[in-house]
């Protein structure tokens, strides 16, 4: 049995947190500001509706967004939080129908993002095999954040996600330290050391705690990544390519659209390998939202 393996008693699945762009009246397109940038063509203000959105809520360039110079558009991940916000929390009243309610609703759908991103890492923690000790605690925390997101657009406003943001990273701490418990990276990474850039060719980084680093534009090429927590990590223009990070951890397919990779990459089974890298897709269908 992997380390990734879901118990059979529990059915809990990272389904509902997948975008489902079909079912949301294009709320990252519209509640979330960019400024023009490599990311980004143009500039744009928070609860403005990005130029290339449609009338029936779908991208005019979808298929194109990176020659388009949207590439930023392509690495983002609402985590299901869009069609919460549109279906469950405003019950299908769309902001073009009902004006009254479009500023409530571009303000609760950041807050809603990340609600449902701590219910993506909580779920996949729990869906290891080396976290059954702390198993228990992982269902509560995702029950009561379940029960945050279903609260009303005038509770969530005032919701202290910090707080609970807080509680939850003590979780994936631990269950971080459960799994890289019997690793030892041969190449030690310091804490707080730059890594926009860095040469890492190679490394031996089995079990290392990438959290929140800046890896933009490094040269992670054949790097051994095994195990490795990518939470939050930046990787934006990072050259995976014969990279091996099978088994690592709180990776997404964001995280992976944003990089470089090859054809030699290795990536958890959940993840697939991003068009833009010119190889064909592998494991499960790539999320529907990229």
């Amino acid at each position: 049995m992997s380390n990734h393996t879901v118990f059979s008693h529990d059915n809990r699945g990272h389904e509902h947190l997948h975008a489902k762009c079909q079912e949301c009246f294009g709320l990252c397109c519209v509640a979330l500001p960019f400024a023009a940038s490599a990311d980004f063509a143009l500039d744009k203000n928070g609860g403005t509706p990005c130029p290339n959105l449609q009338s029936d809520f779908r991208c005019g360039i979808h298929q194109n967004l990176r020659q388009e110079g949207f590439k930023g558009c392509t690495v983002y991940e609402c985590f299901g939080a869009g069609q919460k916000v549109s279906q469950v929390t405003f019950q299908g009243k769309d902001w073009r129908n009902h004006t009254e309610t479009a500023k409530e609703m571009f303000k609760v759908f950041p807050i809603m993002q990340q609600l449902h991103e701590m219910l993506w890492y909580l779920t996949e923690a729990l869906s290891l095999k080396t976290t059954a000790s702390i198993h228990i605690v992982l269902r509560q925390a995702i029950d009561e954040t379940e029960k945050l997101t279903l609260l009303s657009p005038g509770e969530l406003s005032q919701l202290d996600v910090p707080a609970h943001r807080a509680e939850v990273n003590t979780l994936l701490l631990k269950t971080s330290e459960l799994v890289r418990a019997d690793s030892r990276p041969k190449h030690k990474i310091p804490r707080g050391t730059g890594l926009i850039g860095a040469k890492l060719r190679k490394a031996d980084l089995r079990g290392a705690n990438l959290r929140g680093a800046y890896l933009i534009a490094a040269d992670l090429r054949e790097a051994d990544l095994r195990k490795t927590d990518f939470i939050g990590a930046d990787l934006r223009d990072t050259n995976l390519s014969g990279a091996d990070l099978t088994g690592s951890i709180f990776l997404t397919q964001a995280q992976i659209n944003a990089a470089k990779g090859d054809s030699q990459t290795k990536l958890p089974p959940s993840l697939t390998h991003p068009i833009h890298w010119g190889v064909q897709k592998q494991s499960k269908t790539q999320n529907s939202s990229k």
